[in-house]
């Protein structure tokens, strides 16, 4: 009973809270409760064929707003009764997106956009529109990211650039309902969030988050300066006074016989290593005429198994001791260098200072994507001024959903696999996406996710991936131990990757086979 009390003070003061939220810092929220006609307005640009439908997440009776056709450009949009400040306070964006049938090419983002005065139209609504902030997944080749772009005016020159948010998490891999939120604080600090856990946090004003900074270099080099003709950017050159040694050979091979070596004795030297084979017979329907004489498959000679060798025996090869190469000069330090190059710097004149970014307000929620996948679900779309309030509405809306489909996922794991290898490499992917999301791997981050990809697609080379990314690492980690001494090699992830790439389908092959015998002339002996 005190359980039970418990939790009904718990729901009562989640309810409390969302309904206390709702009426004081909840900007705007969509739900998709109801069919979105007349709310949402779909473009009539020729491009956009995607068609939208309200349609049930698959396996709730809650809706959302569905990509409903695969290969196809989509875009929508609702605008807000009155523009949202970006300059007052916390502003929170966050919503649903369950990705049914997953994805392999798409975005499933969504763009905050200007007001109208900036030159768009509900009805014309297209990527050129003009936006404040995109934000969320988007997965395609080597891209696989939970995008945070802001568009900033530069003060100085008046353009708008896209500043986007370096090292971002990546897009979960399931199937499941994910909740994606971004919190913009007035301390110029943005938090990523999936599922309510920080994946990223940043500053607006930093170099090191935002590619390209939000506040240019004071100084960028002289795009007018030349290289000097006479400069000099080699740090070694050959030896002038060098000169090649008289007993210098550069004609000597690198092989020669060895002198030394004996035949191996019961070396069969009137045995040939092939021999036709005598079970082989004419196939009853070979046309002399059109495919010529019909000659026997050759076999291994069964008499050069026992013996040491066949055929006519010939010394093998040694290197030569007197090999020497092409000669060449020693280097030496060159006395003319001057180091690389670089053009001189000159002031920015599109620098400018900054305390805080200058946000353009948001005046309606647009969704504009391109896609090869279907089922793409978004809901819940929710903008506040608090962050508790994205709280509430992941607690009340999104966790229920998703521990269900949680465990439905896992019931269906173990009914199929019942030696739970499917689990376990489900786990495994798990765990190497959150490690190609470690800051120091950044650089490395499209290499990992693009050998946890491939591999996803054929999981029979799960242990060839967590080598790869194993061996990655450790180069990493050697590479900051030890700077600039030799790493070492990385040769397993490149046979993971080729493998991965040079795979085919057992369809395919055949496929392609049957189109290459049927393309090529009839042999004139059999293979075997």
């Amino acid at each position: 009973m005190g359980r039970f009390a418990l939790l009904l003070l718990l729901a009562f003061a989640s309810l409390q809270l969302l309904c206390f939220a709702a009426d004081d810092d909840t900007v705007f929220y969509e739900s998709f409760d109801e069919p979105f006609d007349g709310r949402w307005i779909a473009s009539d640009k020729d491009d956009y064929k995607g068609v939208w439908k309200h349609s049930k997440s698959e396996g709730h009776d809650d809706y959302g707003l569905l990509v409903s056709e695969k290969a196809r450009k989509y875009a929508i949009v609702n605008e807000l009764d009155k523009p949202v400040s970006l300059k007052d306070g916390s502003t929170v964006l966050q919503f649903e997106t369950r990705l049914q049938n997953g994805l392999e090419c798409g975005g499933a983002y969504l763009k905050f956009l200007r007001p109208q005065e900036a030159g768009w139209k509900p009805k014309e609504f297209d990527n050129e529109s003009p936006y404040s902030i995109m934000f969320g997944p988007d997965k395609c080749g080597g891209t696989n990211k939970v995008h945070f772009i802001l568009k900033h005016k530069n003060p100085k020159s008046g353009e708008y650039i896209e500043h986007h948010l370096k090292s971002p998490p990546s897009v979960p891999s399931d199937k499941l309902t994910h909740v994606y939120t971004a919190i913009l604080k007035p301390d110029n600090e943005v938090k990523i969030l999936v599922d309510g856990e920080e994946k990223k946090k940043a500053n607006f004003l930093s170099a090191d988050d935002f590619e390209p900074p939000l506040v240019p270099a004071k100084t960028i080099p002289d795009p007018d300066d030349k290289k000097p003709e006479d400069w000099d950017e080699r740090a070694k050159i050959p030896d002038p006074s060098a000169v090649k040694p008289d007993d210098w050979d550069e004609d000597a091979p690198m092989e020669i016989e060895d002198e030394d070596a004996v035949k191996p004795e019961g070396w069969l030297d009137d045995e040939p290593e092939e021999i036709d084979d005598p079970e082989a017979t004419k196939p009853e329907d070979w046309d002399d005429e059109e495919d010529g004489e019909w000659e026997a498959p050759k076999i291994d000679n069964p008499k050069c198994e026992a013996a040491p060798g066949c055929g006519e025996w010939k010394r093998p090869m040694k290197m030569n001791p007197a090999y020497k190469g092409k000669w060449s000069a020693p280097l030496i330090d060159n006395p003319n260098y001057k180091g690389i190059w670089k053009p001189q710097e000159i002031p920015n004149p599109d620098y400018f200072e900054l305390d805080k970014p200058d946000f353009e307000p948001i005046a309606a929620i647009g969704i504009e994507i391109w896609t090869m996948q279907d089922g793409i679900l978004f809901d819940n779309i929710l903008i506040a001024k608090n962050d508790m309030v994205a709280e509430s509405y992941r607690e009340t809306t999104w966790k229920p959903k998703f521990e269900v489909e949680k465990e439905k996922q896992k019931a269906e794991e173990e009914a199929t696999d019942s030696d739970g290898l499917s689990g376990f490499q489900k786990k495994v992917f798990d765990v190497l996406y959150k490690v190609a999301d470690i800051p120091f791997l950044s650089e490395y981050k499209l290499q990992i996710l693009d050998v946890i990809e491939k591999a996803e697609k054929q999981p029979n080379i799960t242990i060839g991936v967590i080598v790869s990314i194993v061996v990655i690492n450790l180069t990493v980690f050697f590479k900051l131990i030890f700077g600039g001494k030799k790493q070492p090699k990385v040769e397993k992830k490149s046979e993971v990757a080729e493998t991965s790439n040079n795979q085919t389908t057992s369809g395919e092959k055949a496929e392609e086979e049957e189109k290459e015998d049927a393309a090529a002339p009839r042999r004139r002996r059999r293979d075997t």
